[in-house]
């Protein structure tokens, strides 16, 4: 048996160091909590970063999606192709607008959305399309683009986990027609909730900006500065989703030192890989050469024939004897019960999402794991492998 840690090792915890209390601090003392100059300047630089025209601070990267798929016109008798392979906060935006969402199944080599099986499911009614780049690999976007060129439908990229993906040389974040970010606190860049939309569409940028807080237009974002006035107008019923200065700061601290959080990232996801490459019954991430990888996830698929340990076995001996902390992403959406309820989904329709989450785990991955820390990951892992197969 492997060595047993003295502390529970979270599976993920945000990487806050003195530089982002100390710039919170300096936005609460500024009378700026709401959304402000801190919130222009993250916009900016978000921009900058993925070389979008137009970058919108939200409250979450839910939001950014609804708010993406309303101001696009998607409503009711409307459907939306998505994968089942998400958190459900991608199924419920759609929902949420009044349309319908219709999951094609994933690609076992890329975990991602099987372009190959979009056609398929196109209807009359159909108007988006929602790929998730999943644990940070990109999606096939050429492919997908082409498909929504032909059948002119909108193309919304979720990025909750692609902050620093790229495709083809290009950032994920100007590639679709929109694409939604996430700054949840287990995100590479986290600010405790928070997302950002962007687009190089002006006009589907300000109804975005619009339809956040509440509607409004003429100087609401800025009534409250130096030169702003007390006028403004309400042009349509919005929501109150957007991001505030406080949360900005934080997010402004950990732009400027991503680079470095990522290369930590990638530093553990190729231990990992050196590690577990060469053992049965372990799969590893799939990588693909077309772009890079953001590495949110590292998803480590078990095959319980080869490793003589099932996925759920390995989770709980990883937490109870090595006090190591693992996640499993995702339940697939359909398996819920809403979904199957409501939409008459089985288990079995998209089989290769069912057979991926049966036997897959999230093992930690974030930048303030020291080399220790992921060093005890791995020795627990393959000590359990090996118990394992001297028992079977």
């Amino acid at each position: 048996m492997g060595k047993k840690r003295a502390q529970f090792l979270p599976y993920a915890l945000p990487f806050i160091e003195q530089e982002e209390i100390d710039e919170v601090i300096g936005t609460l003392k500024s009378g700026w909590l709401s959304t402000g100059p801190k919130v222009r300047q993250f916009e900016e630089e978000f921009q900058q970063l993925t070389g979008a025209k137009h970058a919108i601070a939200v409250n979450s990267c839910t939001a950014a999606l609804f708010l993406a798929l309303k101001a696009r016109g998607i409503g009711a008798g409307d459907e939306v192709i998505t994968t089942p392979l998400t958190f459900c906060a991608t199924a419920n935006t759609i929902i949420h607008t009044g349309a319908a969402p219709v999951f094609v199944d994933i690609d076992p080599a890329t975990l991602n959305l099987d372009a190959e099986k979009i056609e398929a499911a196109i209807t009359p009614h159909t108007k988006a399309i929602v790929p998730v780049h999943f644990a940070g690999q990109s999606c096939d976007m050429d492919r997908i683009l082409a498909i929504a060129k032909k059948y002119d439908l909108f193309v919304l990229e979720d990025a909750a986990h692609a902050l620093y993906t790229t495709y083809h040389g290009q950032p994920v974040g100007s590639i679709g027609d929109a694409t939604a970010f996430s700054f949840y606190a287990t995100k590479n860049l986290a600010t405790g909730e928070g997302g950002m939309l962007t687009t190089n569409d002006d006009a589907l940028a300000a109804r975005i900006r619009r339809l956040a807080l509440h509607g409004m237009s003429k100087g609401a974002w800025n009534r409250y500065g130096e030169k702003g006035t007390w006028y403004y107008e309400v042009e349509e019923p919005g929501y109150k989703m957007n991001m505030f200065d406080v949360q900005a700061s934080l997010g402004l601290v950990q732009l400027n030192r991503l680079d470095d959080m990522q290369a930590r990232r990638e530093q553990i996801a190729k231990a990992y890989n050196q590690a577990f490459q060469k053992e049965a019954g372990l799969i590893l991430p799939p990588v693909h050469q077309d772009g890079r990888h953001a590495w949110h996830l590292y998803v480590l698929q078990v095959n319980p024939k080869e490793a003589f340990i099932t996925r759920d076995e390995l989770i709980d001996q990883l937490q109870k004897e090595y006090k190591i902390g693992t996640s499993v992403h995702f339940i697939p959406v359909h398996l819920h019960p809403y979904y199957q309820e409501t939409y008459h989904y089985s288990p079995e329709d998209f089989p290769e999402s069912l057979a991926y989450y049966k036997q897959t785990l999230s093992l930690p991955l974030y930048p303030s794991m020291t080399d220790e820390d992921v060093q005890d990951v791995i020795t627990a892992v393959l000590s359990i492998l090996k118990e394992q197969r001297a028992s079977s």
